[in-house]
């Protein structure tokens, strides 16, 4: 049988047998680079008589770097001197031990469980503060405020926003001997860190999809309606739970890909005999048939400018290609010629660029196509990946391998694995940038 609805079926491919409450991501793998910068993070200083945070803030710093691949922190052991202000900074000693950039910091007490955090950034041989910033935290947002930090320094450094602050959806499925299996769609931290469960279910849940404003999930699952369990779409607020239903025709009600405005859905439905595409005006509750073709269409997803929408079809020989169609409809032109099999594609965040799935030599592979020069690049290393996305700075990719997470970068020179002590983890989607 042809792969029928291309990947709708590896949304149900969850087998395994264990189980575990709480997602920690570990970076375990990572290419080594020469050309990764040296950096030296003092641990930040604190206020006398204060009490010790509840987060190391120079640690979290230096392993966000870390774990980006293109930084090299300098072990805290090696440090010539921990100096916390800037008068104190002797750049001879840095200089000495060719040591180009130095973060130091300080923690200072204000009212009742609120601190003033101070960081600076030094380029050490022009002996200048290249940043200088404060930041607001309370013992429960020390963490983000550390990871906001760390995306000050991406940016002094790097001409680049760093990804630090922003969040994962994925979905899991978590098993019990004797017991049907529950799926749970959650969020969490880049590193994995502060899961939140959004939704369980002893039904499949998938395609989860960002609002561009970070702020609501589109996701499919099947519900009872009119009596019958149905494959439907739903959109739910992140702050409140609060899930909307969008769309519960009989067959097919999947892949909800959000406009960049915020004011439309894309997804596919079969309600006319067909699985096509459609645009739903989240505002009016109205439906627009966006394709027609006697063909599979699915896997809708928006070009960055929302002009035009990227899709997967078989309308040639029947074998799964990315097209292109102009919001308003017309003729789609097709993207991919290389290989017999291109699906899940979807725009990085400047528009230049696509990432989707490609088979080569029956593997299913990371792909990066170039729509300027058409140049297809293979990103990705193990055999059988799925569901790319990028990251908002357009530099990273997550996507799912086996029943793991993997980041890739887009000249796949960092390859990162991200180890989950839950045994299925699927269909990762990087947020927007929500400040």
């Amino acid at each position: 049988m042809l792969k029928i609805i291309f990947f709708f079926i590896s949304y149900f491919i969850f087998i395994n047998n264990s189980y575990a409450e709480i997602l920690n991501i570990d970076i375990v793998g990572g290419k080594e680079d020469n050309g990764k910068k040296a950096i030296a993070i003092v641990p930040f200083a604190q206020q006398t008589g204060m009490q010790a945070l509840p987060q190391n803030i120079a640690g979290i710093v230096s392993k966000n770097l870390t774990s980006s691949g293109l930084f090299n922190p300098l072990d805290t052991k090696k440090l010539p001197e921990q100096p916390f202000y800037a008068p104190q900074v002797n750049f001879a000693r840095w200089q000495a031990i060719n040591m180009p950039y130095l973060v130091i910091g300080r923690a200072i007490s204000g009212k009742t469980g609120v601190y003033q955090i101070e960081f600076e950034l030094f380029d050490v041989y022009d002996q200048k503060r290249l940043i200088g910033l404060a930041y607001q935290a309370t013992t429960q947002t020390l963490k983000q405020v550390s990871n906001k930090i760390t995306d000050d320094i991406y940016y002094a450094l790097m001409g680049k926003r760093g990804i630090f602050s922003t969040r994962i959806a994925y979905v899991s499925v978590h098993r019990h001997t004797g017991q049907k299996p529950q799926y749970h769609l959650s969020i969490a931290d880049v590193n994995g860190e502060n899961p939140q469960l959004m939704l369980r279910s002893n039904e499949p849940v998938f395609s989860p999809s960002w609002s561009p404003d970070g702020k609501n999930i589109a996701y499919v699952t099947y519900s009872n309606i009119a009596k019958r369990k149905r494959m439907a779409i739903y959109i739910q607020e992140i702050s409140t739970g609060k899930q909307s239903l969008i769309s519960a025709y009989r067959g097919l009600n999947a892949a909800p890909a959000w406009s960049p405005d915020g004011q439309y859905l894309a997804f596919t439905l079969s309600k006319d005999n067909n699985p096509e595409i459609y645009i739903y005006s989240i505002k009016k509750r109205q439906f627009k048939r966006l394709t027609n073709n006697p063909a599979i269409d699915t896997e809708a997803k928006w070009a960055p400018n929302g002009k035009s929408i990227v899709f997967t079809s078989d309308r040639y020989k029947k074998k799964p290609q990315i097209y292109r169609i102009g919001v308003n409809g017309g003729k789609a032109r097709r993207l991919t010629f290389k290989g017999r099999y291109n699906a899940r594609a979807s725009f990085s965040p400047d528009g230049k660029k696509l990432t989707f799935l490609h088979q080569q030599k029956g593997q299913y592979q990371i792909a990066v196509l170039n729509l300027k020069t058409k140049k297809l690049k293979i990103v990705s290393k193990s055999k059988f990946n799925d569901s790319p996305s990028f990251a908002p700075n357009g530099e990273l990719i997550i996507y799912s391998t086996g029943n793991e997470l993997a980041i890739v970068s887009v000249d796949g020179k960092i390859q990162k694995r991200l180890t989950i002590p839950i045994s299925e983890v699927r269909e990762p989607t990087w947020s927007p940038f929500t400040q």
